[in-house]
């Protein structure tokens, strides 16, 4: 029985690299992908489940055929929707 801790493999030049590369071209492009999903997301819901904060835009027949989908994301959204907000948040 031995108490070594399995140590960490060093990774090759090329990963390094890859690594690094990947860092200066695309990761600000998915960063912002990922950011426009949720904004789209937000708005998505915002559209069908108004209703619950007072804002009907759609019909409820249409709202209710869409719950299904949106049942995951409500209680984030919700939460999201509430937090309080700086006017230095939407500079970042």
């Amino acid at each position: 029985m031995s108490d070594n801790p399995e140590k960490p493999k060093k990774k090759s030049f090329w990963q390094n690299a890859q690594e690094v590369i990947y860092g200066m071209a695309s990761h600000d492009m998915s960063r912002y992908a990922l950011r426009t999903r949720a904004s789209m997301e937000h708005l998505f819901i915002l559209i069908t489940m108004g209703d619950m904060i007072g804002i009907p835009i759609l019909p409820p027949y249409y709202s209710l055929r869409l719950l299904p989908y949106v049942v995951p994301q409500i209680s984030t959204w919700k939460r999201r929707l509430l937090r309080e907000k700086d006017v230095s948040d939407a500079m970042f």
